[in-house]
């Protein structure tokens, strides 16, 4: 059962096309760094239709990194799905850390992550706002003191909105804050000329991805680095 469980979620979330390499990466150094609650919550999920949908673990070791090296305190995440991302970083922020999580369906999170994270004693960092990202964020920027008071970002959403969140965030984070988004590789697609893809959602999300990754290529804002973890992920740290 084991075994099943680590295939489904691990190989389908790598972009490195040898399985046996990304399952010794994994088997290596993430999973015996993985804390339990995140285990326990990967492994409940795994049977979910939707399972790819999670962030995978060897992205989550990185962003965890990223939250303890800015030492974030206050963040938000765009898009929570069963929630783990949210534990990680509800784990890797201090006690007194607060994290506005949104998501436009909280049905997957209420049933398969909460009672993980009331087990794990971090409910208590966690505002869930169960809404579309935009009028959140937009709420948030009517407050000036908002402004500059975000640590940390993680952003898997709708990947039509990712260029209007980006903006958002770029007004919400301090200086030298970080925000990450998920995806960003879009299973390699990013690199097949166009005319290869199949009509259909795929094709639309891939080519929202593609404007993004330009737009943040040439965004004099931020310092950027993508890295193939999981389905790709880039981290940016705004510099002004």
């Amino acid at each position: 059962m084991g075994d099943c469980v680590e295939k489904i979620t691990t190989f389908s979330k790598g972009l490195l096309k040898n399985e046996e390499l990304y399952k010794y990466i994994l088997e290596t150094s993430v999973y015996p760094r993985e804390p339990q609650p995140l285990k326990e919550l990967r492994e409940v999920t795994a049977p979910h239709p939707w399972a790819f949908m999670g962030t995978a673990p060897d992205a989550g070791q990185a962003i965890e990194m990223v939250l303890k090296l800015i030492n974030a305190k206050k963040t938000i995440e765009i898009g929570v799905f069963t929630g783990y991302s949210l534990l990680l970083t509800a784990l890797s922020i201090p006690e007194d850390g607060k994290i506005i999580a949104i998501d436009v369906d909280r049905k997957n999170y209420d049933e398969i992550g909460l009672p993980i994270i009331r087990r794990a004693g971090v409910e208590h960092k966690i505002d869930f706002i169960e809404s579309q990202g935009l009028p959140v964020l937009d709420k948030l920027l009517e407050d000036d003191e908002n402004e500059g008071s975000l640590d940390f970002a993680f952003v898997d959403a709708d990947k039509g909105n990712y260029k209007n969140y980006h903006e958002r965030l770029m007004k919400l984070l301090k200086v030298g804050g970080v925000v990450v988004y998920d995806n960003t590789l879009w299973q390699g697609t990013v690199a097949l000329p166009e005319k290869l893809m199949e009509e259909g959602r795929k094709k639309e999300m891939r080519k929202d991805i593609v404007e993004l990754n330009n737009a943040l290529a040439t965004d004099s804002r931020i310092q950027i680095c993508v890295a193939p973890l999981g389905d790709g992920i880039t981290i940016c740290r705004r510099i002004f």
